[in-house]
């Protein structure tokens, strides 16, 4: 469809009541006398036009899911097709009792603009695809045991909506599927209710600062906010305040008071302790939970600070609308067990942080994060490249943009686990600046923000690097190799904009050596295969060179220690055959050999496994060819990411066909956060032949951690 036609879905609504902490897979359950009902399940749903609901209904899909789920199964879903401009969701459900005084209904996220009727009787309208829509349903709803008929209207492809509005364009995306992707539900309580939460840590304070606004209704002359909290799972409290809310005309009211956390118990990855909020108006109350954590870059020394302390971020990616396209995807990203254990074998990889990226999860993603213990950077679904002169077919707006940062951020401020606001992607543009700037001091907590390919907005703002080094051969230049590492600077190259203020990176991709999990070259890296092993390589020798080829370059990147964080790209995805173009040949892919099964390729896991253990090693030797019997020095870098010391030995071992040689070991202690570069004096072999120099320590679990080099020795 045209964007033109773009005013069949109506326009953007504000948002009405938050449930602070919805009865979600994952959460806890609110308190009474809040009720909220889940309606998610079996839906009957038909396809047709935009305005009009169809006469019956022949196919059905869960909630939450896509429509590609539908049984029977739609013709072309995904893409623009005359067969439609919408699909129309429709279920039943009754309540007992009478009507409560408020009721809202929440739909977390849905794709692509969505209007909803209650009983027959529109009831509202909300086209951003990525944050909840609030319907006030209280006046349209039935009581005591009466039958609701709901119907739920969702534009069939993204061609439908504005093209000044965020849609989640991707250049790499080849469908737009549509559907209610995330929890509905209808939320019930007394007025006075409460509207959104914000918890906002004081870790040197011990104490934990509560901002609620409160909808009063027209009687109330003054409400009584009390506030308790738990450490999550326990009814015990470990602090407990109450404030008085008098309200002053009509409209949301704000309460502002603090509860003491006394010797508060940090969260972290390595410790993600939650609390719990009990929050009680009378005739409303929630549960919020909470991490006590502080996080902030420092622009002095470049690094992330996690509770006071240095920390540096080992990570990866997850493309989440990427994955949706995949053909093994099914239900996975709605099985809360499948998540738990996704971010599971994300940490067997010595992972702390995670980019959510170009996209947003459902959001019990982020109850799991919290619980597993993920700093994440949040990345709001803009990716534009060059702006509206390249091949992108959206141009957001930040007039656009500022009510859906908002709900991004209500939505999710009280998540340990989101530590950065990510503005977008690899985009040049000015929107987003001014867009992050009208909202970022709606955080309490004061995150930092990344912003892209574009301008950053606060000196303790960070910024994101690619350095794709093998990104040469797909451009058909210069063959890249990783002997160029020895006169590569640490320090990865930004864009002109991200380099107006000087903040700290987060390489949060790099490389460009992508497989398909079959082993095969992607559209975006086929050239660069040949270069490196010739027209005829096996699936053997590709994994192989993927994994000490990344391996190389997480080494590289870490050890320099001129970024706060080194995350690779991507830990989910697609996978599809690199047989044709972007955007239907797959471009990029991740590191499952089963993704139903969680089962990543081997070589990938053990060698960048090793390469972002927390005491780390980097082999700085990079020669593809030595001469025979020659002498040189070899430096070992030794990098300590914990915050105590790390001590014990390092080793140069030397392997080729005879067998291993030990070239020497050194006893060495790092500081906590700190690098050691050591040096060896090597007479490397005088027979010709193919060898691997190895340097290898016992790292602060008893794992053995290696870095490795081929290299040939010629007469």
């Amino acid at each position: 469809m045209s964007v033109k036609r773009a005013g069949v879905l109506g326009v953007v609504c504000c948002g009405m009541v938050l449930c602070c902490y919805p009865a979600a897979e994952g959460s806890l359950k609110p308190l009474a006398p809040r009720k909220v009902v889940d309606l998610g399940g079996s839906w009957d749903i038909e396809e047709g036009g935009g305005e009009t609901p169809p006469a019956r209904y022949g196919h059905t899909v869960v909630v939450p899911g896509l429509v590609d789920l539908a049984k029977p199964a739609f013709a072309e879903v995904g893409k623009p097709s005359p067969r439609r401009q919408a699909f129309w969701y429709r279920r039943t459900f009754r309540l007992d009792g009478p009507i409560a005084d408020v009721g809202v209904l929440k739909i977390h996220k849905a794709k692509y603009g969505t209007k909803v009727w209650l009983n027959g009787r529109v009831v509202g309208q909300h086209v951003p695809c990525f944050t909840p829509g609030y319907f006030d349903v209280r006046d349209a709803l039935k009581g005591n045991g009466q039958e609701n008929e709901l119907v739920v209207r969702v534009g069939a492809h993204r061609d439908l909506l504005p093209q000044d509005l965020p849609t989640g364009w991707d250049f790499e995306k080849y469908l737009y599927l549509p559907g209610i992707y995330d929890a509905v539900e209808l939320i019930l309580t007394g007025a006075p209710s409460i509207r959104n939460v914000q918890v906002v840590p004081d870790i040197e304070a011990d104490q934990a600062r509560i901002v609620a606004e409160i909808d009063c209704g027209p009687k109330a002359a003054e409400v009584i906010i009390s506030g308790k909290v738990t450490a999550a799972g326990s009814s015990q409290p470990v602090g407990e305040a109450q404030a008085t809310l008098k309200p002053q005309g009509t409209g949301p009211q704000k309460v502002d008071f603090v509860i003491p956390v006394p010797d508060c118990r940090l969260w972290s990855p390595e410790d993600p302790f939650l609390y719990e909020l009990r929050l009680s108006s009378g005739t409303d109350a929630v549960r919020v939970r909470f991490g006590m954590r502080s996080f902030r870059f420092d622009p002095q020394s470049r690094r992330a600070m996690l509770n006071g302390k240095p920390y540096y971020l080992r990570g990866s990616n997850v493309t989440l609308y990427r994955f949706f396209e995949d053909a093994e995807r099914g239900d996975l990203p709605w099985r809360p067990e499948w998540v738990r254990r996704l971010h599971g074998q994300f940490k067997t990889m010595h992972w702390n942080s995670l980019r959510y990226c170009i996209g947003f999860p459902p959001e019990f993603w982020y109850d799991i994060a919290d619980e597993e213990g993920f700093l994440i950077q949040d990345e709001f679904p803009i990716w534009l490249l060059g702006g509206p002169n390249s091949d992108c077919p959206e141009w957001p707006v930040a007039e656009k943009i500022v009510p859906q940062y908002t709900a991004w951020m209500r939505e999710r401020w009280n998540h340990a686990c989101v530590v950065i606001w990510d503005a977008q992607n690899e985009s040049q543009t000015p929107e987003t600046g001014k867009a992050l700037r009208a909202v970022r001091e709606l955080d309490l907590s004061h995150r930092p923000w990344e912003n892209g390919w574009a301008e950053p907005q606060a000196p303790t703002d960070c910024v994101e690097a690619h350095p794709y080094l093998f990104i040469r051969d797909w451009f058909g230049g210069k063959p890249f190799r990783l002997s160029e590492l020895a006169t590569t600077s640490g320090k990865p190259g930004l864009q002109d904009a991200q380099r107006k203020l000087d903040v700290p990176i987060v390489i949060n991709e790099y490389a460009w050596l992508w497989l398909t999990r079959d082993g095969n070259p992607t559209c975006l890296t086929d050239k660069v295969y040949a270069s490196l092993l010739g027209p005829n390589s096996t699936v053997d020798q590709r994994r192989m060179a993927y994994a000490r080829g990344l391996a190389a370059l997480t080494e590289f990147w870490r050890a320099h220690r001129e970024c706060a964080g080194v995350l690779h790209f991507c830990g989910l995805g697609y996978s599809r055959p690199g047989d044709k173009p972007r955007p239907e040949g797959g471009a990029t892919s991740d590191h499952w050999l089963d993704v139903k099964r969680l089962e990543f390729e081997p070589l990938f896991a053990q060698y960048v496994g090793e390469a972002f253990s927390p005491v780390g090693l980097m082999l700085d030797f990079w020669a593809e060819e030595v001469p025979a019997g020659a002498s040189q020095p070899v430096k070992v870098y030794v990098v300590n990411d914990l915050g105590e010391p790390w001590q014990g030995d390092v080793r140069l071992k030397l392997l080729g066909d005879d067998g291993g040689k030990l070239l020497g070991s050194q006893a060495t202690k790092v500081a906590a956060w700190g690098r050691e570069i050591l040096s060896f004096d090597v007479k490397l072999p005088g027979a010709a032949g193919g060898y691997t120099l190895v340097a290898e320590l016992q790292n602060s679990r008893g794992q053995t951690v290696r870095s490795l080099r081929d290299f040939a020795v010629r007469p």
